[in-house]
């Protein structure tokens, strides 16, 4: 299919952010949901020496924290941040980060160079570059 040619021509780098909004592990969860309200976020990715180590959703705080009635103030990122965290290089194809988000069932995709984070690519971001891709990530 066209679309689909399409999108293996299309890098990764051509259509992620590079404003990624980071924490590090010794954050308070406080600090990162704040930061996430802040910039209207869904996630902020736990970050050591530029390496991405995890990343926190607001699902993760309503499962890890509110549901346990933790102490966000005194709970660090490293304690409820998911680990291992799924990345990709920045020279693959938009249809590799799809693969991937739909394998690994996620819906946000760091995205690394030579290991060090360069920018963040979501479902959003891939359905906006091309509508179609919309059907393979159901």
């Amino acid at each position: 299919m066209a679309e689909d040619r399409f999108s293996e021509l299309v890098f990764v780098k051509e259509i992620m952010r590079s404003d990624v909004k980071t924490a590090r592990p010794d954050s308070a969860v406080s600090h990162v949901v704040e930061k996430m309200n802040r910039f209207d976020i869904g996630s902020i990715v736990i970050v050591q020496e530029k390496r991405p180590i995890g990343i926190i959703t607001e699902r993760d705080v309503l499962r890890k924290v509110v549901e346990h009635c933790l102490d966000p103030s005194i709970c660090k990122a490293k304690e409820i941040m998911t680990t291992p965290i799924v990345t990709l290089e920045e020279n693959s194809s938009v249809t590799d980060a799809m693969k991937l988000m739909a394998g690994c069932r996620i819906k946000r995709l760091p995205v690394v160079r030579n290991q060090e984070l360069v920018g963040i690519i979501t479902a959003t971001d891939l359905i906006r570059n091309n509508p179609m891709l919309a059907k393979v990530l159901k």
